[in-house]
């Protein structure tokens, strides 16, 4: 049987092939009810067709698609910047107890003490690992945190009759989302260059610090993989010329119990607890991005906050709006089921296992960047941090690009790291092995890592038409996202 025949066959398996007519695998009671009238004709579709099979068949059928699906349960996930890593199934158990999973955001607060007594203690510790004074759940992802800390950014210049400053510096290797959250918060973006080592540009940071800058904003460690020596005067040269440093805490999981970023400078800072603190990421959600502040922004924080009253031995908790608030970010207190998860991983490590877990990251990437530099272009040869970034300059020398060694990847199991990002490195590879995966994953990635190098040598063309084994081949990936085809017809 050829590939593209067994991919055909598994592609086409769906439970409307899998139908036989009168086929059925409930058979419904009598019902206990009075019979009702149908709905107006017009409402009622008589032409949609359902599949009909047995109870048995249908199981089969989700059962096999479920294993196609690619998981950190199932196989390595090197994906860089977003830490794909191992999620703790007691953070699921604990979420899923009726006192957390059965409660509306609408009850009465004093029916949900013990939730939100949950959020406030998951502020102190967030407080505590970024150094910051203050914080808030209320984000729901990322990309929400930073547009709620520019916004905070904004409203500060405007109440200090500021209104001038519309300038929002961003390194050349920042995620897409920072420009995109700064121009959203009436902002204009300007990028500020990498030097030769990967660190921002200093002179020209200098040279755009005028009175006309609102904030930076700065991803620490950078989307390069590398902590900045120059953060702290980083900062300086921004609060000099009266801007506010926004900081990106996408890789947190990097330096988390190692460095307070308050200390650095930083005046706001958001976490990404739906990766750093290991609860389900991907798949489009659900995410929490909680942004924890300095002295000058806690008035302008978004709502709600819990605060602890009364005194101890009888606190009470209660959702808090700051005085000067930027407003509600949504309905609801945040995604709660995250929060939960968040709050249990990072109860059960403790500070000495919050240390060892960004130490753990550290020492992953370096083994991983030392072993693969020889064999892929690295173009900052430096200790790094949580992730490495590579180039498949190399590679593209015998018509391999950096798309056909991701594809490559999953015929061997593994799932592609991030590519073409940052945007600063040619064909870049960014890979991220995170504090989870043992030796022995990493050697095998390794492994197969120089495999395909060896393979884009001596048969470029299994390269560039990978996957080989996999129910769908390689899409005209441009077509794909211009002209989806996600709808079955018989």
């Amino acid at each position: 049987m050829t590939t593209e025949i067994k991919r055909s066959q598994e592609t086409h398996q769906t439970l409307w092939d899998l139908s036989v007519p009168g086929r059925s695998g409930i058979r419904l009671p009598n019902s206990d009810v009075p019979e009702q009238a149908l709905p107006d004709a017009s409402l009622l579709r008589d032409e949609l067709p359902l599949p009909e099979l047995s109870e048995l068949a249908v199981v089969r059928h989700f059962t096999q698609l479920s294993q196609k699906n690619f998981s950190v349960d199932t196989n390595f996930y090197p994906l860089g910047s977003c830490t794909m890593k191992y999620n703790p199934k007691i953070n699921d158990v604990v979420a899923s107890t009726p006192g957390f999973s059965a409660i509306h955001p609408l009850q009465p607060e004093e029916t949900v003490q013990g939730a939100l007594e949950l959020m406030h203690n998951l502020q102190g510790i967030l407080q505590e690992v970024t150094g910051m004074p203050a914080s808030t759940l209320a984000p729901l992802a990322g990309a929400h945190g930073e547009l709620s800390g520019v916004l905070m950014i904004r409203a500060y210049h405007e109440r200090n009759g500021d209104s001038k400053r519309k300038i929002m510096l961003i390194p050349d290797s920042a995620h897409g989302t920072n420009p995109s959250s700064a121009s959203m918060a009436g902002f204009d973006v300007v990028t500020v260059p990498s030097d030769e080592q990967g660190n921002m540009d200093l002179k020209a940071l200098e040279a755009v610090a005028d009175d006309n800058l609102a904030g930076l904003m700065i991803t620490l460690p950078s989307t390069l993989g590398l902590f900045d020596p120059g953060i702290v005067k980083i900062c300086g040269i921004v609060h000099k010329a009266g801007g506010l440093v926004y900081g990106d805490g996408a890789n947190m999981n990097a330096i988390m119990g190692r460095v307070k970023l308050n200390d650095l400078g930083f005046d706001v800072v958001h976490l990404n607890l739906h990766k750093t603190t290991s609860t389900p990421h991907g798949g489009g959600g659900p995410g929490a991005g909680p942004i924890c502040v300095g002295e000058k922004l806690v008035q302008y924080m978004p709502s709600p906050v819990v605060e602890r009253q009364g005194t101890a031995g009888q606190e009470t908790y209660k959702l808090v709006t700051p005085p000067d608030t930027i407003g509600a970010l949504s309905a609801g207190h945040g995604n709660f089921g995250v929060l939960v998860r968040s709050y249990a991983y990072l109860r059960a490590l403790g500070a000495d296992g919050i240390r060892q877990a960004s130490g753990d990251a550290v020492l992953n990437a370096n083994y991983l960047m030392k072993r693969l530099k020889h064999v892929y272009y690295l173009p900052y040869d430096r200790t790094c941090m949580h992730e490495a970034v590579f180039s498949g300059k190399w590679q593209r020398v015998e018509g391999v690009k950096a798309l056909d060694v991701s594809k490559r990847l999953i015929d061997y199991g593994v799932h592609p790291p991030t590519m073409y990002f940052p945007l600063i490195v040619e064909e870049a590879l960014m890979i991220e092995p995170t504090e989870t995966e043992s030796k022995e994953t990493l050697d095998s990635f390794v492994d197969v890592m120089i495999a395909i190098a060896s393979e884009s040598t001596k048969s470029p063309e299994v390269l560039v038409a990978a996957p080989h084994n996999t129910p769908v081949g390689r899409l005209d990936e441009a077509r794909a996202s211009r002209q989806p085809d996600v709808r079955y017809r018989a």
